[in-house]
């Protein structure tokens, strides 16, 4: 008996997911909740565990294929042997003998769980539906030829063939297709390599993208003295340390500081919803980390009612989890208000684009000794430059530079953290 393997459930808004790897191959032993394949969704990057031990019969979608919730994946057959081809029972054996003249013959092999060789892929089909298209007239380039959702979209890119001659006005000019690489020399073709985007890469671009497109963004900047932070942190970080049991970093007052701020200028925490603005009385806070497949903004939910040694464990928690790539979707979702630390990479200075739609991002950049003048003296202290892009839909010029005020005093003033000033 063999047992499906099937995309599980994706989480909020996620539909489909695009096969990444397998860890194992058709004849494979299994162990159940043993991770089997990768999935690639537009968020986050998750593996689907065997739901049972035995045998990897068939695969039913390679890497690349993009599949929908529920859609069958391949199957496994229980008991170590089961796919092993079954030998033909030999007439002369004693066992055959006895039974008689009858030859026993082999039990078929249960069919391989395949993809339909010609079916649009489920996704593919939904399109082909909205649009109107006959399927047979779109070139798949899934296996076996099947239509894949990319194949149905590169289709829709192309111009319409011309229709009959009508007497009535002609037809709208079809949209410009986007413009296709230029030829490349030999040479240099020789030494380049074509990867494919993955799936979250190509959500990060259409998000970043929309983002610019949808938003009126514009950023204002500042810069911070951060000596009183890292004294403050000088101070206490063995003692924080001890008793929190874990570090204590420039976060933790950094979120503090901008929950403080939200409090006061709230457009900076709302959302455009059609023509309606949101405001929200809770602050979730994503904090963009980079991982080894792109940029994820795990959520430091309610934030607001958090210190900060609570902030820290969270966000070391969520860093952990990005990087060994055990984030789930839950943990990616409502955020309301991003901090981006491109300091970290040594950036002294950057716009960032909004995570939509937010209204605000907060940018940290490299700790650097200048100059500064300080009480009429030019002394050096370390600096930071603060950015915040916020959507101008929203948020007003004076709103936005009153917030980044607000969070500069707060951290040079970071006794204001403590007594909610």
């Amino acid at each position: 008996m063999s047992t499906e393997i099937r995309v599980p459930t994706l989480g909020e808004s996620v539909s489909e997911a695009t096969i990444g790897q397998w860890y194992k191959k058709v004849g494979d032993a299994v162990a159940a909740d043993e991770p089997l394949v990768e999935l690639e969704t537009d968020k986050v990057t998750i593996e689907v565990p065997a739901p049972a031990s035995g045998v990897l019969e068939a695969i039913a979608a390679n890497p690349g294929d993009t599949v929908d919730v529920g859609a069958l994946l391949g199957a496994i057959a229980a008991g170590a042997a089961a796919a092993a081809p079954r030998a033909e029972a030999r007439s002369d054996t004693p066992a055959n003998n006895a039974a008689g003249p009858e030859v026993i013959k082999p039990e078929p092999a249960p069919a391989p769980v395949t993809a339909t060789d010609r079916a649009p892929a489920p996704s593919a089909q939904k399109l082909i539906n909205e649009n109107n298209l006959e399927a047979g007239s779109i070139a798949g380039s899934g296996k076996a030829g099947q239509v894949l959702k990319e194949d149905v979209l590169a289709s829709l890119a192309k111009p319409a063939p011309a229709a009959a001659p009508a007497p009535a006005k002609p037809a709208a000019a079809p949209a410009p297709a986007a413009a296709p690489r230029a030829p490349v020399a030999a040479d240099d073709a020789s030494r380049e390599e074509r990867v494919r985007m993955t799936r979250l890469r190509q959500t990060i671009a259409r998000r970043l993208k929309d983002a610019q497109n949808t938003a009126a963004m514009l950023t204002t900047f500042n810069e911070v003295d951060m000596k009183p932070v890292m004294d403050l942190r000088n101070q206490y970080k063995d003692l924080f340390e001890k008793k929190h049991g874990v570090k204590l970093g420039f976060m933790g007052f950094f979120t503090k500081a901008v929950v403080h701020a939200l409090k006061e200028i709230p457009a900076v925490n709302a959302e455009i919803d059609g023509d309606d603005l949101i405001y929200k009385q809770y602050a979730h806070i994503g904090v963009a980390v980079g991982t080894d497949k792109g940029l994820v903004v795990p959520v430091v939910r309610n934030a607001d009612q958090m210190s900060i040694a609570e902030i820290e464990k969270e966000i070391g928690n969520l860093g952990r989890k990005a990087r060994d790539g055990a984030l789930s979707m839950a943990d990616m979702q409502g955020g309301t208000f991003t901090i981006s630390n491109g300091g970290v990479y040594g950036s002294l200075m950057s716009t960032p684009i909004l995570n939509a739609p937010q209204s605000g991002i907060l940018g940290m950049h490299k700790i650097q000794e200048r100059p500064v003048v300080v009480g009429g003296q030019i002394v050096i202290r370390p600096m930071m430059y603060l950015a915040l892009s916020y959507d101008h839909r929203i948020v007003d010029g004076k709103e936005a530079v009153t917030f980044l005020v607000r969070v500069k005093e707060s951290l040079e003033s970071p006794e204001r953290l403590v007594l909610d000033l």
